[in-house]
């Protein structure tokens, strides 16, 4: 697939000609405040769906997406409120400093500080990164204990085949900025990282394939536990795809369009569950 062109933010504007006949590209913006309230509703979007999915743990978990208009700050969830109830006018406008943006940020003004110390490292580490996310799921929290990557071991789990790392340390909560740099030079160049005795933490182009990778990690941890469990019983060990057919098979699902194409379907359900869709009026630049 070609590379997506870029503009001067950093943000990555796809056109139809990045994606294969019979796939819908993504909408594209040519106001960059149309752009942010479109990112904006989103990211509120992609919160309520890691809700729905039970992603949720008290009030950890984050997903931040950079600003289209100012490259050097990002949306983040205000901390303390449940994923799902999350709207685009609750979010915050973070910088790297961990500044909240007065003008543009929600009523709520409270920060967890862990996000601003892996989000801000991560997000200047990677300048081809529009979204990262990172929460406490059962099944990452679980295989993220055995201090093992994934096993390119099914069809899915190949989309992560070189394409994922192991941070692993653990050195308690996140509080400082050196642990935030950990984190993101950990990730590296790939779209995944799994956080030992942590969760995981998936960084991409767009909203949509930071949430569909994210799901399909999580699934992935659940099932190298289940084979390796049933593998055991039966003294032997999961078998392995090999390198060619791994590396074939992510070229198909770990890429960004794969990733992209197949969120939609999530973004859609919640659309029609709600009955709310995208819309967007020029007087909204006022209150951004």
């Amino acid at each position: 697939m070609p590379a997506p062109s870029r503009d001067t933010n950093n943000i990555s504007t796809r056109t139809e000609k990045d994606f294969p006949r019979g796939i819908p590209p993504p909408q594209t913006f040519s106001d960059p405040f149309e752009q942010r309230a479109f990112l904006k509703f989103r990211l509120a979007q992609a919160y309520r769906i890691f809700a729905k999915y039970g992603y949720d743990e008290g009030v950890a978990g984050h997903i931040t997406v950079r600003d289209p208009i100012r490259s050097d700050c990002y949306w983040v969830n205000p901390w303390g409120v449940h994923f799902k109830l999350i709207q685009p006018e609750l979010l915050l406008l973070v910088d790297h400093e961990g500044k909240i943006q007065e003008k543009e940020s929600g009523p709520s003004r409270y920060l967890n500080r862990a996000a601003y110390m892996i989000h801000s490292a991560v997000h200047e580490a990677r300048p081809d990164i529009l979204c990262a996310a990172h929460s406490h799921t059962i099944h990452a929290k679980a295989f993220s204990a055995l201090g093992v990557p994934l096993d390119p071991i099914t069809q899915d789990s190949c989309a992560f085949y070189k394409d994922h790392s192991l941070y692993s340390e653990f050195r308690g909560i996140v509080e400082d900025h050196e642990e935030g740099l950990a984190i993101a030079n950990a990730l590296g160049p790939n779209k995944a990282v799994i956080l030992q005795n942590h969760g995981i933490l998936v960084a991409t182009k767009s909203i949509e394939s930071t949430v569909f990778f994210f799901i399909s990690l999580e699934k992935c941890c659940q099932v190298q536990m289940l084979a390796d469990q049933a593998a055991a019983a039966r003294g032997l060990k999961p078998s392995v795809i090999d390198p060619e057919n791994a590396a074939d098979t992510h070229k198909h699902l770990g890429s960004e369009m794969g990733g992209w194409f197949n969120a939609i379907p999530e973004f859609q359900l919640l659309e029609h569950e709600e009955g709310k869709k995208f819309e967007y009026l020029p007087a909204q630049k006022e209150n951004m």
